[in-house]
């Protein structure tokens, strides 16, 4: 059963195509669709001290720090990565620090902060699903990065919902039709139906889909996807998965990947990859993009270990829409309905046939020699496509596999379409950073190593052994590498064909999420503090402990 989940973000970023340091992040990956975890930004720090804790309190004592320009409080558990837009910070967590004692107890939480200061400015808060941790494992909280266009905020949430939120909170009025923000807070919990009255510290929402009601999807342990727009459509994974028999697989006929309308939080399209029944234990992929010949393509990691592209733009025909499981049975119902669908351009298995039968016998999953599914978001960068397979840590280590991938071919280009593999790494569900500068590829694995390959070979130059888990992914920027571990260690690289350790700081606690870099400061999240890092900088302040904050002043 899944103890932890991961970013899975949980896990990608974009391709060089920025030119200037003062740019936001504004989506997991920045500002390409590419997903490549990259920034062109220049004067990062080479290390940093963040500090130590006041007496007796959760609060960094920013006297202690050095390049740290503001720390904040988080929760307990925080797998989601920060994002940077218009002046403020976004980041998932859970509720172990409340900001407001109308809402105690478990809760998935997004903190927004102030991107120059680090003060408190407004929460969505998301309350658990009843069924539990079969769809909504405790204490985890938020595991989606958000996606922010203007003054709109896209986000899965941890009860399977796509939620489209204001920037500015409810600071600045209730915009939309949706109006019941109070209700959304207390649904399943014990303060449902008294009636709470939202304040300006509370989330704005625009509108809600929720995937679990609409298409009968069924998400083990945990919901992620962080969300991705292209040529104005949103596209999502659905983290449709099985039950906790992992055996069987509740919505085989689910759609696994889908496509809203940005404005209304409609449904547009939905996959004709037919994943359900091949389900190997979840789906936690997040959608990247490529232009390939003038076309958009949509990639996403299959919880069948399948690497797919899509049409971004939806066909038109008939299939089966889904009516949600009735309560107190297994059915699943179907009924025809024209509807619109991704189509597939490509697919790529990323389970070579070793992985998969051995001595004449089926290799069980989970199984350390054996099949895995995709948990990293693809990565689109100058024409190929690089991916790594592997499983949720919880299952530990097993043997995995990094490819490229020719995006120009069409239908099973598992054997004719990939560029080059390499084994050496394990299981991952990290997303690979490229360095434009160099051509080189990072990618961290989660037994604890870092690989550095040649983008076009795949050739290896070093391999440097963290000796603790990753689950986040490599950041490259200013010619160096930028990665955390479970042990809490922060650790720079030289971005060379030569391996180089620059500096390694622990930052007491475990760190699950990646490195970002907005408007030439650099955010490093562990499981209880956010950090803004910045070459010389000088502190700025820290916001009060979450206990003394009056949030309906």
């Amino acid at each position: 059963m899944l103890m932890k989940l991961f970013p899975i973000l949980t896990v990608s970023a974009i391709a060089a195509c920025a030119t200037t340091q003062a740019q936001d992040w504004p989506q997991w990956g920045g500002n390409d669709p590419g997903r490549n975890m990259y920034s062109p930004a220049r004067g990062l720090p080479d290390s940093f001290d963040p500090g130590k804790l006041k007496s007796g309190t959760e609060e960094i004592d920013l006297a202690t720090t050095q390049n740290v320009k503001w720390a904040v409080k988080l929760g307990s558990q925080t797998y989601g990565n920060p994002v940077v837009s218009g002046g403020k910070v976004f980041v998932g967590t859970n509720n172990e620090s409340p900001r407001d004692k109308a809402h105690v107890g478990d809760r998935s939480i997004l903190l927004v902060f102030d991107e120059k200061t680090g003060e408190f400015l407004w929460q969505l808060v998301v309350p658990k699903l009843k069924s539990g941790k079969v769809n909504d494992w405790e204490n985890l909280g938020l595991l989606s990065s958000p996606l922010v266009v203007g003054n709109r905020l896209y986000l899965v949430t941890s009860r399977c919902e796509v939620i489209c939120l204001d920037t500015e909170g409810l600071r600045n009025g209730n915009d939309g039709d949706f109006k019941d923000e109070g209700a959304y807070m207390t649904k399943d919990t014990p303060a449902e139906g008294s009636g709470l009255e939202p304040g300006p510290k509370d989330a704005d929402i625009i509108w809600v889909y929720d995937m679990m009601d609409e298409l009968g999807v069924f998400p083990h342990n945990a919901a992620n996807s962080s969300v991705i727009l292209v040529d104005g459509l949103l596209y999502i994974c659905t983290s449709n998965g099985q039950d906790w028999t992992h055996v069987n697989i509740p919505s085989p006929n689910s759609p696994s990947f889908i496509a809203l309308d940005p404005k209304t939080g409609s449904l547009v399209a939905e996959d004709n990859a037919g994943v359900g029944p091949r389900i190997f234990h979840g789906q936690w992929t997040s959608p990247s993009a490529g232009l390939v010949n003038g076309k958009w393509q949509i990639y996403f990691g299959g919880g069948d270990g399948v690497c797919y592209a899509f049409d971004a733009k939806p066909q038109k025909g008939t299939g089966a829409a889904i009516v949600p499981v009735l309560p107190g049975t297994d059915t699943q119902m179907t009924e025809e309905t024209d509807i619109d669908y991704l189509k597939k351009v490509w697919w790529a298995d990323l389970n070579p046939p070793e992985y998969k039968v051995r001595d004449g016998k089926p290799i069980k999953y989970p199984a350390a020699e054996g099949p895995s599914e995709i948990n990293s978001t693809p990565v689109f960068y100058k024409g190929r496509v690089y991916v790594a397979s592997g499983q949720d840590p919880e299952h530990g280590e097993g043997v995995g596999r990094l490819v490229c991938i020719d995006p120009t071919r069409k239908g099973d280009v598992t054997k004719d379409g990939i560029v080059w593999e390499y084994r050496g790494v394990k299981r991952s569900i990290s997303t690979v950073s490229i360095d434009p500068a160099t051509g080189l590829l990072f990618i961290a694995d989660f037994s604890g190593f870092i690989h550095c390959l040649d983008v076009d070979t795949g050739k290896l130059n070093w391999i440097y052994d963290m000796k603790a888990h990753m689950w986040g992914s490599t950041f490259v920027a200013d010619g160096k590498v930028y990665v955390g571990d479970e042990d809490g260690d922060v650790v720079v690289l030289k971005a060379d064909r030569t391996l180089k350790l620059i500096s390694e700081t622990n930052v007491g606690a475990p760190v699950y999420s990646t490195p970002i870099v907005a408007n030439g400061t650099m955010y490093i999240g562990s499981q209880t503090h956010l950090f803004a890092i910045g070459a010389g900088a000088k502190p700025v302040g820290i916001e009060k402990p979450p206990g003394d904050i009056n949030l309906k002043k």
